[in-house]
């Protein structure tokens, strides 16, 4: 990991830098940084001989091949909403893969158009595809993390703004958005170019969808929703600005993997901030046994060894994949963490 860690910093050092507005506020156990407001370019090549519908080839995103990491080639107008992202096609000339938007989300993950191969994740991920827990997540789920010490919604939103304040202006990433139940507070902040709201499960893009609908979060935001693998991220190295995962790690495959990737995609001075569920004798959370027990009946076999860690453990992770700045907060099993690209 730690040559594939020295990669990404070496192809970060040639990175072309983006312009942004300095902020002048201070991170909370960050360093100040000069925030740059981020124009959403040249981050994807453009083809000269492709014509956009408005003809505008200036306005482009980060999005890369996910097999090879080259830069897509867009077709279609410009813009990081719903709309522009549904009406656009994206192309690898490297890989000649395309990709496009299935439904309402753009699909960037490797098996993105088989149509014989298909492939199952870690029960405990997979559990999240189900269209029942999509449903739940946000009516009654989620709530049950405060009995772990989670401070709920707005105040675990407020935490992260505190953060990402070096970042201001720059495109933040939500990974592992679920139902967008923090996207899309991010998009509707001002605070950021474009939010990218990011899961690998398509209910639960959708269900993020439905929300965007019904809630005060209008159609043309800068917000994006995705299908990608956290542990093949489909951005340019050194593209991103911030990134959040809440209550996810613990869900990850590989957290080592999902950190040394959120690290390659991060800009020099780019924050992470994750929040989990802190290892404990019981982990008696909505993770355990327990909670999962009543689910087995309708979403089938349920694997329950979620990956809990100690403080210790999630700082030695951070800083093994190319982090630094670490700090955390931490209210009982709660425990809010941000590492810094150098």
């Amino acid at each position: 990991m730690e040559l594939a860690v020295r990669a990404a910093a070496a192809s970060c050092s040639s990175y072309p830098s983006f312009q942004r507005a300095r902020v002048p506020r201070r991170s909370p156990g960050l360093p100040q940084l000069p925030a740059r407001r981020v124009a959403v370019a040249a981050a994807i090549a453009v083809d000269p001989d492709i014509k956009t519908e408005q003809n505008d080839v200036s306005k482009t995103e980060v999005f890369a091949c996910p097999v090879c990491y080259e830069p897509l080639i867009r077709k279609g107008p410009p813009g990081m909403n719903l709309s522009t992202i549904y009406r656009s096609g994206f192309k690898c000339l490297k890989c000649k893969k395309s990709f496009t938007s299935k439904d309402i989300f753009l699909d960037l993950t490797v098996t993105s158009g088989t149509k014989e191969y298909s492939e199952l994740k870690p029960a405990r991920t997979e559990l999240f595809r189900s269209p029942l827990v999509s449903f739940l997540y946000e009516r009654g789920w989620r709530q049950n993390f405060n009995r772990s010490g989670f401070p709920g919604r707005d105040e675990e939103f407020q935490m992260a703004q505190d953060y990402f304040q070096s970042v201001a202006g720059g495109i933040l990433v939500d990974v592992s958005c679920g139902s967008g139940l923090f996207a899309r507070k991010f998009a509707t902040s001002g605070a950021y170019s474009s939010v990218i709201a990011l899961d690998f499960s398509e209910n639960m893009l959708r269900q993020c969808y439905d929300y965007i609908k019904q809630d005060d979060t209008p159609l043309n935001t800068n917000l994006a929703l995705v299908r990608a693998d956290i542990s093949r991220l489909p951005f340019a190295s050194c593209s991103i600005d911030a990134i959040h995962a809440g209550a996810a790690i613990h869900c990850w495959p590989s957290p080592s993997n999902a950190v040394a990737e959120i690290s390659r995609v991060l800009r020099p001075g780019g924050v992470f901030v994750g929040t989990t569920f802190l290892s404990s004798p019981t982990n008696s959370g909505p993770f355990s046994a327990g909670a999962l027990r009543p689910l087995r009946q309708i979403v089938g076999p349920v694997n329950s060894s979620y990956n809990f860690f100690t403080e210790g453990e999630l700082e030695d992770l951070c800083r093994s994949c190319g982090l630094v700045n670490y700090s955390s907060k931490v209210q009982r099993s709660f425990i809010m963490f941000s590492g810094q690209k150098p």
